[in-house]
């Protein structure tokens, strides 16, 4: 990376998502601390070369002196996304994590990139209200104590009518959607924000969305598409070998169309409040339900009872930005040791609204592996041991019968 270094002034370094609050950051940051600002963009999904194009000539014309774009797919896959498909995580039995689950990842990239620059002052655009501040501070001040963190949204309390005024007022750019809406987007999905997101009431416009706009008032004939797993993770699309990134953007691409995976999530932040955001996840809806639907097959009963204990702790530590604390680490080994039978294929076939999986095989399937047939025919076992199993089990609650018939 060249030196931005100007006049003997460490430059600052920003978070760039090409949003309201970053895109005003930049100049702001730059008349305010009289420092050079250098953007970052930490690629983890839905930046495609137009993006990637578009968001380095915004930065430059907002003022920036450097911007450097880093694909941190691969590895957002590998650290983050594998475990939260290992463990079925939703957040309140809904929400696939969509965006917030990558913060950590991007907050540890600034902090490399800080060093490679040499500067000590990094900056993020997040607001007091949310709970992205806490995962890049928790993150920042975990991986680089040293740093020097700027939040002038958070900190200023600015709102995003004076944001848009001001870049208006000084012709820069303004993002695609103005003050209207926040989008924030990722690999796992779309989430969005707006006046209707403020309260519990309503749905945002279907101009709003973004995968998944008109899937519902002009819907498309339904496919079918088979996913194949090797150990728990996504390793082909409809007879192609691909990696796991590639499986879950064109997973993307066939099922946002459909309105598969849009909802609008309601659940507590990592401060303490409500709140309600708008999302679209449909590769993460798919995988997750094609993923959940496959280990029922392999996994014996106790298997999946006690991975599922751990999935929603660890789904709360990602969600509150502790993806760093040593517990994730203990939790992610034993998913790991789950899925050493969760290969195989997964049949989905996609509605306006619905991935329904209409079948799953593996060759570690626990199904195959019994001589019997659920409801028809018994197999490793007599009727004489169905009849005797079936009183032992009884007993328990013929004790309670009888102890509780002796009271007065």
């Amino acid at each position: 990376m060249t030196s931005t270094h100007s006049a003997g002034k460490e430059p600052i370094l920003l978070a760039f998502s090409g949003g309201l609050d970053t895109s005003f950051l930049v100049p702001w940051l730059t008349e305010n601390h009289g420092r050079p600002v250098v953007t970052v963009t930490v690629d983890t999904g839905g930046i495609d070369a137009a993006a990637a194009k578009l968001l380095a000539e915004r930065s430059r014309a907002l003022g920036a002196v450097g911007h450097e774009l880093v694909d941190a797919r691969a590895e957002y896959f590998e650290q983050v996304l594998k475990y939260l498909i290992m463990g079925n995580v939703r957040r309140g039995q809904l929400y696939p994590l969509c965006v917030g689950a990558e913060r950590v990842l991007q907050a540890q990239t600034i902090a490399q990139m800080a060093v490679k620059m040499g500067t000590r002052i990094v900056a993020h655009g997040c607001t007091a209200a949310g709970n992205d501040q806490v995962r890049f501070e928790v993150a920042l001040r975990t991986l680089a104590p040293g740093l020097e963190i700027l939040a002038p949204v958070r900190d200023r309390a600015f709102k995003r009518p004076e944001q848009l005024k001001y870049l208006e007022e000084r012709a820069l750019p303004v993002p695609p959607y103005g003050a209207a809406y926040s989008v924030n987007r990722g690999l796992w999905g779309v989430t969005i924000g707006g006046q209707e997101t403020l309260t519990s009431q309503g749905s945002i416009p279907e101009s709003a969305w973004v995968l998944s706009r008109e899937a519902f008032t002009r819907p498309r004939p339904s496919e079918r598409h088979i996913i194949a797993f090797e150990r728990g993770v996504p390793c082909g699309l409809d007879g192609d070998r691909l990696s796991a990134v590639a499986v879950i953007e064109r997973l993307e691409s066939l099922a946002g169309p459909f309105g598969i995976g849009r909802g609008i999530h309601l659940g507590d932040t990592v401060i303490g409040t409500k709140g309600r955001v708008a999302f679209e996840a449909p590769a993460a809806e798919v995988l997750l339900n094609a993923h959940r639907e496959l280990e029922k097959l392999v996994l014996t009963a106790r298997q999946a009872r006690v991975k599922e204990t751990l999935a929603q702790p660890y789904g709360d530590l990602v969600h509150e930005g502790h993806h760093l604390d040593p517990a994730c680490r203990d939790i992610e080994a034993l998913v790991l040791s789950s899925q050493a039978r969760v290969t195989g294929e997964v049949h989905v076939l996609m509605r306006p609204g619905s991935a329904f999986v209409e079948g799953v095989s593996s060759p570690h399937s626990l199904m195959a592996a019994s001589k019997g047939v659920y409801g028809e025919a018994a197999g490793e076992w007599t009727p004489a041991d169905a009849l005797g199993y079936s009183k032992i089990l009884a007993l328990p609650g013929m004790f309670y019968q009888r102890a509780g018939a002796k009271q007065p």
